[in-house]
């Protein structure tokens, strides 16, 4: 008999590490709508161009009879390729190869792949399909060193983080700290705890799809960014996301060639806005028609959906908005949408994404429930992130803009760049009522005194407020707005600013870091 060359012995070795957990655990990955972790990494990375590390890493565990057991690539497979010609890093749990569980070499290799992401300077995607820590390794595991690695890594590099499976307990924790969360619809849960020790602990009875699903999580939780379809889906997802960010904190982000005119007028803005602006309408019919082919990329598109947050191009530069939304709760800011948008803000901040502020609020949610939750500390999280934010920030008052909730979307003293409005905007501190009634209490109260009809003279006072201040001018002679634009134009305007802007340099205050009110 032949003996086998070292190279055949290589190719042999690499040939069995690519089955993964075989073709029975490979079909019963399909059978649940997954895709394998080679089949991932196959779909993200452009062809040819992925190199694996650590292929024939393999565990040192000798109990419970895990010295007989095989564990192919150690069930994680990480390495790096190029997205669409430019450079990421990634690991993808193989939930073929004890249900992608963690041990210690495990660790060590997603470690290794977070560390060499951050000496590279590019993006990390992680695809999460893992029951959490391998059981039979005790405390053997590496979650803390990735967590460490995470909390590292960010603001250095982009981390993206897709639930595509399982993931309970630590491996929740490590996407929860990166900068972007997919969730793929049926076939994802996270969770902390499970169904099971829920019931034993609590006595509630709930299944692992309504605790920690996709669904649950874009809309209930606010833990995910992006709600997907299927694993296809997700990973087409990841590669639009990365198309809007750096590869780092020093670069900016990769500008497109632009075949829609920036110059382009916008003709249906001029009369988009209703008269009574407590109507409600659209406002991402706005964002997409100022965008470059009316393209709007979205996140958190099904949570906190009385704000708006997500990523346009403009003239080929990628570009945060951050918008009210009239048609849900009027546009006011309660606590999840203040933390919707103040992550957000610092998330573009971080990658130096311009951001554009589109506004039309009426004010804060008003409630026991929004009070007792904190609304102060949470809506606080907003004024934090535009006072700390360095990037290029432009204000586009559309409606109202009250009270509180003004410096909310980025006020004039919260240094914007740009601050403008259109005629359709008002800037007043409370509502016109409750200005009356506190200005002209006392010609009220002498009205009442002498029998003159009092609801009249007050409908009469509302409407002389409402003329004086429920427009965009007495703020544009205070300086709260720069401008007031014809709307069809804000595209044109908008565009040429941030090209003004776009090496803005800011030197904030030395100090260790802020501390913002979690």
């Amino acid at each position: 008999m032949e003996e086998k060359t070292k190279l055949q012995i290589m190719l042999e070795k690499k040939e069995h590490i690519m089955q993964g957990g075989g073709e029975k655990k490979v079909a019963k990955q399909h059978e649940k709508g997954k895709l394998t972790a080679r089949e991932r990494i196959a779909l993200l990375f452009d062809e040819g161009t992925f190199q694996e590390y650590n292929i024939f890493m393999k565990h040192r565990c000798h109990n419970f009879g895990m010295e007989k057991v095989d564990t192919p690539a150690e069930g994680v497979v990480t390495g790096y390729g190029l997205v669409n010609g430019r450079g990421v890093f990634a690991f993808a749990h193989d939930f073929t190869v004890l249900g992608g569980a963690m041990g210690e070499m495990q660790g060590m290799k997603v470690k290794r792949i977070q560390e060499l992401a951050m000496d590279a300077g590019v993006p990390l995607v992680g695809m999460n399909d893992s029951g959490g820590g391998r059981i039979q390794e005790g405390p053997a595991t590496s979650y803390g060193a990735i967590f460490y690695n995470n909390v590292m890594a960010s603001g250095v590099i982009p981390q993206i983080s897709a639930i595509m499976g399982p993931c309970a307990g630590g491996t929740v924790y490590s996407p929860a700290l990166t900068d972007f969360i997919l969730s793929v619809d049926k076939t994802s849960q996270s969770f902390i705890t499970g169904p099971k020790v829920i019931k034993n602990v609590t006595g509630e009875v709930v299944d692992a799809e309504k605790l920690g699903g996709a669904y649950t999580h874009n809309t209930v939780s606010g833990v995910s960014h992006f709600f997907c379809e299927n694993d296809e889906d997700c990973i087409e997802k990841i590669k639009t996301l990365l198309s809007y960010l750096p590869e780092n904190c020093r670069e900016m982000p990769p500008e497109f060639p632009c075949e829609d005119d920036p110059e382009r007028r916008c003709e249906m803005l001029n009369d988009f806005i209703p008269e009574d602006l407590k109507k409600a309408y659209d406002m991402k019919e706005i964002i997409r028609e100022i965008a470059d082919d009316h393209v709007f990329f979205e996140t958190q598109a099904l949570y906190a959906t009385n704000m708006i947050t997500g990523f346009i191009r403009m003239g080929g530069c990628s570009v945060g908005v951050v918008a009210n939304q009239p048609r849900t709760l009027a546009g006011c800011i309660d606590i999840n949408a203040s933390d919707k948008a103040a992550r957000f803000i610092r998330t573009c901040d971080c990658f130096n994404i311009p951001l554009l502020s589109i506004a039309d609020v009426p004010g804060y949610m008003p409630g026991t429930n929004q009070e007792f939750g904190g609304i102060i500390r949470h809506g606080a999280k907003m004024l934090y992130a535009w006072s700390e934010a360095t990037v290029p920030k432009i204000v586009m008052a559309v409606g109202k803009v009250v009270g509180g909730a003004r410096p909310a979307m980025c006020s004039w003293e919260l240094h914007p760049d740009f601050i403008f409005a259109w005629p359709t905007a008002q800037m007043v501190v409370v509502g016109a009522e409750g200005a009356v009634d506190i200005c002209r209490k006392h010609e009220l109260k002498a009205a009442e005194e002498n029998g003159e009809d009092v609801a009249a003279l007050r409908e009469r006072y509302i409407e002389e407020y409402k003329e004086e201040f429920f427009n965009p001018y007495k703020a544009a002679e205070y300086g709260k707005f720069e401008d007031v634009i014809e709307p069809a134009d804000s595209r044109r305007i908008i565009i040429n600013t941030l090209r003004l802007f776009k090496n803005k340099q800011v030197v904030l205050p030395a100090k260790k870091h802020g501390n913002m009110p979690v």
